[in-house]
């Protein structure tokens, strides 16, 4: 059995798998998450810096699906450079938005050679999965990878004409990092951090005292296009909704998060790189997140999730938690595949497997929960 018993393991597991890759001298990264879920942006984050800092690729074009322009990208890319596209788990039909992307990709660009990067894959509609099917076998040089055992089966199954390769989520490349476990005052409580956007895992049959319940903290932020009635004069005046935005929404209201994030910003050695690739504002903006998710999570003395990067951000930080289902198979799935090793993760399956799991983890690691 492959030693996975530390997250430093999972990524030189990455990386070795990634190696397939080969070397390119630029490339073009699509897929962007222009949204709030903090877990695409810390897989966005982990590819790019694995390009940079791995491969020394220079990354010429950088664009979300919404923001995708095939004349930019032709105009700065070089004529052999490769087209990557973002890993994560909205490879299937329940973000259409983001399949029916690649499958334009992989039919429009069938001279260069395409890579999409660690997915899950789930698709509910079976005709939606051989249209895929015959979208990315049209292509003579698409790589797939994929992050665990039941989606490398439907890909090898279906994707036939496509290379089909098994890695961990980009995020791991993430472990290591320099300055992302900084410090943070400590509380007592359990977080739940669970999904709002899908069937949450039962919070009433955990019977644990001091938790409360939170999804990503950026999905309370309100973006431009959320804030009502725009027509009023004083959204008018320049600056204020980044102000409301920054004030309100981001924690001005909390001196300690809001200063903290400002050095995050400014003072970080890895902006520079973020400067370096085409585009810099989504990437800044994805470090921007990725200091929210790490500012949520790790203050709390226990995490139960059922989000794969709530996990994935515990594994980066070395933070005790509980790992729980989601509303198909795809956590359980990347838990096996690479994480079940990891003794600072229990899984579970069902509510009342939780409070036991905790006890266990806090007499395992208690010095963890004493900073």
């Amino acid at each position: 059995m492959t030693d996975l018993t530390t997250p430093l393991s999972v990524r030189a597991y990455l990386h070795k798998e990634l190696e397939a890759l080969g070397s390119f001298e630029d490339c073009a990264l699509l897929d962007h998450p222009d949204y709030a879920n903090i877990g695409d942006h810390l897989i966005w984050l982990g590819t790019l810096f694995y390009l940079i800092d791995v491969l020394q690729t220079k990354i010429k074009y950088a664009a979300s699906v919404t923001r995708f322009s095939a004349q930019a990208m032709e105009k700065n890319i070089s004529p052999d450079a490769p087209i990557l596209l973002q890993g994560g788990g909205n490879m299937g039909d329940l973000w259409p938005i983001f399949q029916d992307f690649r499958e334009k990709i992989a039919t429009q660009y069938p001279n260069r050679r395409i890579i999409i990067l660690p997915q899950t894959i789930y698709f509910k509609n079976p005709e939606n999965l051989k249209k895929a099917a015959k979208a990315f076998n049209s292509h003579p040089d698409l790589t797939l990878f994929v992050r665990d055992d039941t989606s490398y089966a439907i890909a090898q199954e279906n994707f036939h004409k496509c290379r089909i390769l098994k890695a961990p989520d980009m995020a791991f490349h993430l472990v290591g990092m320099p300055d992302l476990n900084f410090q943070l005052p400590y509380k007592k409580n359990f977080l739940y951090h669970c999904r709002s956007d899908h069937e949450p895992f039962p919070i009433s049959a955990m019977n644990l005292p001091n938790i409360v319940q939170s999804d990503w903290i950026s999905y309370k932020w309100v973006n431009r296009e959320n804030i009502q009635d725009l027509k009023a004069w004083y959204w008018k005046i320049p600056g204020i909704i980044r102000l409301y935005r920054e004030g309100w929404q981001r924690g001005l209201t909390r001196p300690s998060e809001w200063l903290a994030r400002q050095e995050w910003q400014k003072s970080n050695p890895n902006l520079e790189k973020l400067n370096s690739v085409y585009n810099p504002s989504i990437h800044h903006k994805s470090w921007m997140y990725m200091h929210a998710g790490i500012y949520q999570l790790k203050p709390h003395r226990l995490i139960i999730t059922n989000r794969t990067h709530g996990h994935i951000t515990c594994m980066i930080l070395g933070i005790p938690h509980v790992f729980a289902p989601g509303s198909y198979f795809k956590n359980e799935a990347f838990y096996k595949a690479w994480t079940h090793q990891i003794p600072f993760c229990k899984w579970v399956t069902e509510a009342s497997q939780v409070k036991p799991a905790v006890e266990e983890l806090l007499e395992k690691f208690p010095n963890h929960f004493s900073k």
